[in-house]
């Protein structure tokens, strides 16, 4: 009988610029106040993309890291997947700019568009090819350079937002890693779950700059090509969801909340992941949260959060990591992986 490969993690990478903006900085902006910002959403800082510097700069930095760190080359990879909704250009896709920074060979490479769920969705993507064995090795990067793609006099949106990239590379469980133990049982992912609802469409967007309502004057003078959000809406959606979800994942996983060493949400808002974690009656404390200093990454919150906590040593070989993202669509997902 044939039995598809496990795909799991070799390594993992995060680029975050050096511009640091806080509260008070954006206090000078627009009219909002440090205490409004960290008591709604739980953000006191977020790092802004250099002028000059684009969504690919970062997300090739975060590549090299994630290779780095899975002792891995460009020449291993054969796939490039890339979730943003802030590319460089509307074409070709960033995925295509990563390659060529990268120095990648004729490698398939594109972009996928799911917002704060395009980590997770990638993932999964990535996890097929692998599966299938069509492909040994993926790189998977969520970037976003939502600095310039919100609306700087929209209060209630212009303060959530801030820009990085975090990746990782994925193999077949085969492959080994120094870290790895013999008696530990085999890391990969477990299981994942995708959705969207498209009847939300207008809850979460950017209406216009597309073919639908090209980048006009008017649109231009309107912001109406910068994110449009519905908090309402999209905060109600993302308890919902993202607990539903985690509970299915688990489920397809063999899972119980007692066999999660760590959750990596996507870092939104504090409210959402508070009231997450009550509806799975999980501690907080067992939640990677890194929000507070770098607001909402949107499809990079993920991999930047996945990194730090591996690389501090919170996320240890063998543990079990739940995954969950909700964005724009709107889409969602969750994913287990044990590393």
């Amino acid at each position: 009988m044939h039995t598809h490969p496990r795909t799991r993690i070799l390594g993992t990478g995060c680029y975050t610029p050096a511009r640091v903006v806080s509260n008070s900085d954006l206090e000078a902006i627009v009219e909002t106040s440090d205490e409004w910002i960290a008591t709604r959403t739980g953000i006191r800082r977020r790092h802004f993309a250099a002028d000059g510097e684009t969504t690919s700069d970062m997300a090739t930095a975060a590549a090299r890291r994630a290779l780095d760190a899975a002792g891995l080359n460009v020449a291993d990879l054969d796939l490039i997947v890339v979730g943003t909704v802030t590319p460089d250009q509307p074409s070709p896709g960033a995925a295509t700019l990563v390659q060529q920074k990268l120095g990648a060979t004729d490698i398939p490479a594109f972009d996928i568009s799911a917002a704060c769920a395009g980590f997770v969705y990638g993932l999964t993507i990535a996890d097929q090819f692998i599966g299938t064995g069509k492909a040994r090795c993926v790189l998977v990067v969520g970037v976003e350079l939502l600095s310039r793609a919100v609306n700087w006099n929209d209060r209630t949106t212009c303060v959530l937002f801030g820009d990085g990239a975090g990746a990782v590379v994925l193999g077949p469980s085969s492959m080994t890693r120094p870290s790895d133990r013999p008696d530990a049982p085999r890391p990969g992912i477990l299981a994942t779950q995708l959705f969207t609802d498209g009847s939300l469409a207008e809850a979460l967007c950017i209406p216009a700059g597309g073919a639908a309502r090209p980048a006009t004057l008017e649109v231009l003078a309107a912001a109406e090509n910068k994110v449009h959000m519905d908090g309402q809406d999209v905060f109600r959606t993302a308890v919902k969801q993202l607990a539903a979800s985690s509970a299915q994942v688990m489920k397809a996983a063999g899972l119980v909340s007692r066999d999660i060493d760590w959750v990596v949400p996507h870092q939104a808002n504090m409210r959402i992941i508070t009231q997450v974690a009550q509806r799975l009656g999980y501690p907080l404390e067992r939640f990677v949260l890194n929000l507070e200093e770098y607001g909402n990454t949107s499809s990079a919150s993920i991999p930047i959060a996945l990194d730090e906590a591996v690389r501090d040593g919170r996320i240890q070989p063998g543990q079990q990591v739940l995954m969950c993202a909700l964005g724009a669509g709107i889409s969602w997902g969750a994913a287990v992986v044990r590393f």
